[in-house]
């Protein structure tokens, strides 16, 4: 089960691509990040109307990081890079939690991990669309937003955060309020969302925002940013696939590949530990 609410995050995420691409272009990106983030706190707290016990500076700092700053970061990377090729540099994850903790803890990275998190990586490479163009202030705005989920994560595991729906419903309200004088300035004033994408703007709030970031939060603290990051992996995935599928995008041998590879990096992710114990009682003494 553990696994399975750890899945939801990048499945539902992955989604945004196609959302964007499909329903969402006349909008502009910066009103879509605050129509993300704003309702789903909003809704989250109607559910559990409390107040986080967490400290309120903690509180603001992760507010920032994980919804506000985040989302910023993202959609401009969103917008000057090809969809697939934004999607794929947020599967840089598992090796920004590594180097963090090599450089922040001093801790060596295992090589279990070390080897899964490039073998991920270059999986996900195997997507990326030979012709791309990468913008370099595209690709520094996503590996920044990665970057703040990785600094956000690490806060989450060492602070005592209380109820994960509580925590989920603040950040993403009080994000999604950082988010309104940026997208004032950058796009004027809030226009009402034309009917269409009335059905879009739901999915993104209650899956896409709400419900997933309440899976991201919960399974980080029971399972572990090495193992979340390797998950986090089917984000590009379920994003290429649904590109196929919906949008009409092609896929090449060597993509699909790299859907082999990265899922292959996920089922072994489990797999040395296992073995290890396995060889371990059948080994004589």
């Amino acid at each position: 089960m553990p696994f399975v609410i750890a899945l939801l995050a990048p499945i539902f995420w992955g989604t945004t691509y196609a959302l964007v691409n499909l329903y969402l272009q006349d909008m502009s990106p910066y009103w879509v990040a605050v129509w993300r983030a704003l309702p789903a706190g909003i809704l989250l707290l109607m559910l559990r109307p409390r107040l986080p016990t967490l400290a309120w500076t903690k509180l603001s700092l992760l507010s920032f990081c994980n919804i506000g700053a985040f989302f910023a970061l993202l959609f401009i990377g969103a917008y000057r890079l090809p969809g697939a090729v934004a999607g794929t540099l947020g599967a840089t994850l598992p090796l920004i939690f590594i180097i963090l903790a090599w450089v922040i803890d001093k801790k060596r990275p295992g090589m279990k991990w070390l080897l899964l998190g490039l073998m991920g990586l270059g999986g996900v490479m195997l997507l990326l669309n030979p012709s791309a163009d990468l913008d370099p202030i595209g690709v520094l705005c996503m590996l920044s937003a990665t970057t703040l989920v990785a600094l956000s994560s690490r806060w989450m595991q060492r602070w005592d955060v209380g109820d994960y729906l509580v925590l989920t419903a603040w950040q993403l309200f009080l994000g999604g309020l950082m988010l309104i004088p940026l997208a004032w300035f950058m796009s004027g004033a809030p226009q009402l969302p034309a009917m269409h994408v009335v059905p879009s703007l739901i999915w993104l709030v209650i899956a896409n925002t709400a419900l997933a970031y309440w899976a991201w939060l919960w399974s980080m603290r029971h399972l572990g940013p090495e193992i979340m990051g390797m998950v986090a992996l089917v984000n590009p995935v379920v994003a290429v696939l649904l590109g196929v599928l919906i949008v009409g995008e092609t896929l090449d041998l060597r993509q699909w590949i790299g859907i082999g590879v990265i899922l292959l990096s996920l089922l072994l992710m489990k797999l040395p530990q296992r073995l290890s114990i396995h060889l371990f009682k059948n080994t004589p003494r």
